[in-house]
């Protein structure tokens, strides 16, 4: 049996029970860079723990070899966890993992999990629908060209519904080009939230205008979610999690990784 588990945004007490029990459950672990390590402490004393991590600009596990430890394992008899950070089947590649699994005839569960583009705006205090002002949300990824066709930017640019971008900070600029390019107002709200979920949170609230050179000033880096639209404009006051600010707060070290 293989667990595709989430384990939530960051902070651990977002992960589900049942996602805690099917880890427990385990034989061996599979984690991601962005798992918290805090999670990790319920693994069963004695069980391995194998990371498979991917870091940006950097080599990382192939998919193709993550895949082939999965089928390995299982296939050994041994109850496997792979624990993906957020959810397993928002951009966490969970969707090849269990197709394999299935093609090799070996069961699976899913086992869904919180996932960042939810709960980071949340966290920074910013409804991703509100009655007047967004009915709906869209949610892309952002780390691959903004010329690639998986993303309709210039969809997106006429949309009044909120907007959420994860793993798209490092494509801030060509971003923001394309959204004005296709005509979204420059006033428009943006907020960018670092390591959200986590005690390390940093939130920097601006516009389509200036939220480049708000991020080049604050000296923001991944990992991060990118929020557009009106409702951003109620971070200022439904701000709850750390210090209520409207600016970046200051980083604590030491803290536990947020996640897609």
């Amino acid at each position: 049996m293989v667990f595709l588990i989430g384990a939530g945004p960051g902070d651990p007490g977002l992960m589900t029970l049942k996602g805690r029990e099917c880890l427990e459950a385990a034989d061996i672990v599979f984690y991601d860079r962005l798992v918290s390590p805090d999670i990790l402490r319920w693994v069963r004393p004695g069980v391995e723990q194998i990371y498979v991590g991917k870091e940006p600009n950097r080599p990382g596990t192939r998919q193709s070899d993550i895949i082939e430890q999965l089928l390995e394992h299982a296939r050994a008899g041994r109850t496997v966890a792979r624990l993906k950070g957020g959810d397993p089947f928002v951009f966490g590649r969970g969707g090849e993992e269990a197709e394999a699994l299935a093609a090799h005839g070996i069961p699976f569960e899913i086992i869904p999990g919180v996932t960042s583009a939810v709960a980071v705006p949340a966290y920074a205090g910013i409804p991703l629908t509100h009655r007047g002002v967004a009915s709906g949300f869209h949610v892309v990824q952002g780390h691959e060209s903004v010329d690639s066709p998986a993303v309709d930017w210039p969809a997106l640019a006429k949309s009044r519904q909120t907007i959420v971008i994860l793993m798209g900070l490092a494509n801030l600029p060509d971003i923001v080009g394309r959204l004005r390019g296709a005509g979204m107002s420059l006033d428009i709200p943006v907020a960018v939230v670092r390591w959200g979920t986590t005690p390390r949170q940093q939130s920097l609230l601006g516009t389509l205008g200036d939220i480049e050179a708000r991020v080049k000033d604050a000296q923001l880096h991944p990992p991060a979610t990118i929020i557009i639209g009106e409702v951003v404009r109620f971070a200022k006051t439904l701000s709850w999690f750390g210090p209520r600010r409207t600016d970046v707060t200051k980083a604590q070290d030491g803290i536990p990784t947020s996640s897609v």
